[in-house]
Formats: C-alpha cells, sequence, structure tokens
C-alpha cells in the first residue's frame, strides 16, 4: 500500500474460509476496513449449535466492524453502508448483492472468483474445473454489476490443475494467488493502473452450476476418466455418491478416493469385486478401486478399514 492519502476505506463481504484469508491480506496490508459483511450464524449438527462463519470469526479476533444482515435490501442495512462512507467494496464468496448495495462505493464494487472468466460461472468453479477435466483455471477480479459473474476483468492470474488435485488442494493452490490478486486489483483501482475489459463470450464456455444430489451422483455408464475426476471434483466436500444395495443394506455411499483399473473383465457394470483388500467397481474399461468410502449411516473409512469388520455379498453392487 502506498500513501495514507491513497488508501481507500474498504467494507469486504464474505463468509467461508477462502473469505477469510482474503480478509486477511487486505486486514494485515493496513488497508482501513470500515465494516465486514457475513452471514448470519447457522444451527448445525445433532445438537443443533450455533455456528459461526470462518469470516466472523476473523472480526471477533481482530475487532473489526461486522454485519449480519438477514435482508441485504433492508433499509437500515443499506443505511448502515452508506454512513461507513466506504470508497470500495469487495466480494469473496458471498451470496448476490442487490444494485442498491453494490452500486454505493464511489470506487465500485469488485469480486473475486475462482474461474478465468467467463468460463465457469457459478456458485461451484473449482468444483467443475476438475470435474470436466480441465488442466488450468485460476482467478479473477471484476466490477460487479446487474447479471452473476458478468461484469468486467480487472486482473487475472492462472493456475495449473495437477492430475491428482482434488478439492481441496486446488482451493489452496487458487487462494495463495487469489489474495495477493486481491491487493493487486485494490492498488490498480486506486492508482488507475487497471483498464477493466470486458468479458469475451468466445469459444467453448462451461458454467459451474451449484451443487446438487442430482449432479452429484455418479453414472456408471460413463468413462472411467470422467467417472474419476467427478469423484476429485467433490473431494473432501460434497462428495460423490453412488446408489449402494449389499443384500439388506441400501442407500447412498460416498466415494472420496479412487483410482482407475484398467482391464478386460466378465463382470456387470456396478458390481463390487472384492480382491487383495481391496473394494472394486465394475466399470466398461476396467475397475475403479474405491480407495476411501462411506456406506449408508456409516463413517468415512479406508478399503483396509471397511474390510476389517464389513462384509461384501457376491451381488453387492451399485446403481
Amino acid at each position: 500500500m502506498t500513501e495514507q492519502t491513497t488508501s481507500p476505506k474498504i467494507v469486504f463481504f464474505g463468509t467461508p474460509e477462502f473469505a477469510k484469508y482474503c480478509l486477511k491480506a487486505i486486514h494485515e496490508s493496513g488497508y482501513a476496513i470500515a465494516g465486514v459483511v457475513t452471514a448470519p450464524d447457522k444451527k448445525a449438527g445433532r445438537g443443533k449449535k450455533w455456528n459461526q462463519s470462518a469470516v466472523k470469526t476473523y472480526c471477533l479476533e481482530n475487532n473489526l466492524p461486522l454485519l449480519q444482515p438477514q435482508n441485504l435490501k433492508a433499509e437500515e442495512f443499506i443505511s448502515t453502508l452508506k454512513t461507513s462512507q466506504a470508497d470500495l467494496f469487495i466480494v469473496v464468496a458471498f451470496r448476490m448483492l442487490p444494485q442498491a448495495v453494490w452500486a454505493l462505493p464511489r470506487l465500485g464494487t469488485f469480486n473475486l472468483h475462482a474461474s478465468l472468466l467467463p468460463n465457469y460461472r457459478g456458485a461451484a468453479p473449482i468444483n467443475w474445473a476438475i470435474i470436466n477435466g480441465e488442466t488450468k483455471t485460476g482467478v479473477s477480479t471484476f466490477f460487479i454489476n446487474e447479471n452473476i459473474d458478468t461484469g468486467a476483468i480487472l486482473l487475472q492470474q492462472e493456475v495449473a490443475i495437477a492430475p491428482e488435485d482434488n478439492v481441496s488442494q486446488l482451493h489452496d493452490k487458487l487462494l495463495a494467488v487469489g489474495a495477493p490478486l486481491i491487493i493487486d486489483t485494490i492498488e490498480g483501482i486506486v492508482h488507475q493502473t487497471i483498464i477493466p475489459q470486458e468479458q469475451q463470450w468466445e469459444g467453448t464456455l462451461f458454467e459451474a452450476p451449484k451443487l446438487t444430489p442430482e449432479n452429484t451422483q455418479l453414472d456408471w455408464k460413463l468413462p472411467l476418466s470422467s467417472i474419476l475426476q467427478k469423484i476429485k471434483g467433490l473431494a473432501p466436500y460434497p462428495g460423490a455418491w453412488t446408489w449402494f444395495d449389499n443384500n439388506d443394506q441400501q442407500g447412498r455411499m460416498k466415494i472420496l478416493v479412487a483410482e482407475i483399473i484398467l482391464g478386460e473383465h466378465n463382470n456387470s457394470i456396478g458390481q463390487i469385486v472384492i480382491e487383495d483388500r481391496k473394494i472394486l467397481v465394475a466399470c466398461k474399461q476396467g475397475y475403479l478401486n474405491c480407495k476411501e468410502v462411506q456406506l449408508p449411516n456409516k463413517k468415512l473409512l479406508s478399503a483396509k478399514e471397511l474390510l476389517n469388520g464389513y462384509h461384501f455379498a457376491a451381488n453387492a453392487c451399485v446403481k
């Protein structure tokens, strides 16, 4: 950060861990934080205890002004934002802002998105980049407008996706470049060294829709490579799942870690084969070796741990 006279007052919007680390970078860079907006506390777990966001935890630990509005269009909330007299709003992993909010600051409102826009617009860009077998992705900062993830690009940084990367690993790679990119974007806006570029809608573009029970289910008719990419793209959370049938036990089974074993066989697609203390699922091109699984109403276990006390019938299958 340069001279104090050019330092903008900032309001930050964010909720999860990814957003917390970005807020931390802004805070530790010495910018004046006029307010932090995060999601209201929620009840979760069997005990229905109140859980607070990672961003809220950071605010309480560092005595930052905190807002948790239920309604982003509420007059009281918008009045509080106006009173803060912030110059710039920054959004990371937060819900869509109404125009009455994002149009307030004199320097605008920008968002950090975990993809190379316009590719992978939507709620789950990290997941879908892996699911679709991409070899690169990145982060983008862009000015917010009335449509989701369509505003003018400010800065971008490319990141390679390694063959072994799951969501957690790629998340950390993107975070390592995303937080510094926010600082560069702030400086570029303040000193007018960034020329916003309208997004170019050319070539094949993928979207990154919200993850649902429907689009996280495995399809055993697909090639093994596609099945494995989906597992990696949903690990460690929410986890790729499949219907499981083992005599008197049925339900959803999650597969968190797996590998491909190519080869011919005579088993039906979806049949579970136990061999050399491995849980194998028969597929068109060979087997999926399920190394970490979670059976219905059970905890996540490695294949070896599960096979210590669990029996698969000869007709056990997934579908």
